[in-house]
């Protein structure tokens, strides 16, 4: 097992090259924080230009995937270079995800939040646990959403279902995503690392060359336009940092 060294993930290769990438707050429920988002784009960049790891397995510590923004180390950008920068890092991070040479397979542990919610989605393989929940609260706080779920979302469950979950924000069981065809697998929570590992374990006994062309076509044959959305929700989650509106939501949720 060779391990690798990040301030909030954990990351480590195993004599399969499954690599895993943990999140690693779980005092926060692994809720994202500016270093959190960095360190998930820099595990993933380096995952993906390491020659021994073939497969990426994400998941998070503890009680819960990611149960996204971090209220108590949120830091409102007060200007637009700020507020681009911020965005900018989160979406780089998916950018690593979804466009990325490596298979993900997504081991989804409690409460997958906003952007934890993205970062699932994001994942090829997302494997839910039983207990698992999911849902966006953007809307309701006059922010919008990032990931490119605004053309991965629509490609999964429908425009219509979209835009159900995007505009009410509701919340999910496992169960409900996975008849909507949002998980591909729910399975026991005592259950989740093992089957996470045994598909992780099947992908990378497969050639990597296919692999990759595989993952690549499909991601740009299935969704619409990736770039562009992730620059639509850049712009859209800019405007709202800087909405006076967005902070008076914020500090009532």
């Amino acid at each position: 097992m060779t391990t690798f060294g990040y301030e909030t993930v954990t990351s480590a290769v195993n004599e399969n090259a499954v690599r895993t990438i943990a999140l690693n707050r779980p005092e926060c429920l692994n809720a994202m924080n500016r270093q959190l988002i960095d360190d998930v784009a820099h595990a993933f960049d380096d995952a993906n230009a390491d020659r021994a790891t073939r497969v990426i397995l994400f998941t998070g510590t503890g009680r819960a995937f990611c149960a996204g923004d971090d209220r108590r180390e949120h830091v409102h950008p007060e200007n637009e270079t700020q507020a681009r920068d911020l965005v900018d890092a989160i979406q780089r991070a998916t950018r690593s995800i979804v466009l990325g040479t490596k298979p993900v397979v997504g081991a989804i542990n409690g409460w997958a939040v906003g952007g934890g919610f993205e970062w699932a989605i994001n994942c090829d393989f997302p494997i839910w646990g039983q207990g698992a929940k999911g849902f966006f609260p953007e809307v309701s706080l006059n922010l919008f959403v990032t990931g490119a779920v605004t053309s991965l979302l629509p490609a999964l469950v429908g425009l219509n279902k979209a835009r159900e979950m995007l505009f009410l924000g509701d919340r999910y069981s496992a169960a409900e995503l996975l008849e909507m065809g949002l998980a591909w697998r729910v399975v026991r929570d005592d259950a989740l690392m093992g089957e996470a590992h045994k598909v992780a374990n099947r992908l990378s006994e497969l050639p990597a060359l296919s692999v990759r062309a595989m993952k690549r076509a499909l991601n740009r044959s299935a969704s619409s336009d990736l770039n562009l959305a992730l620059h639509l929700e850049t712009e859209a989650t800019i405007a709202g940092f800087l909405d006076p509106e967005t902070t008076q939501r914020l500090k009532q949720f």
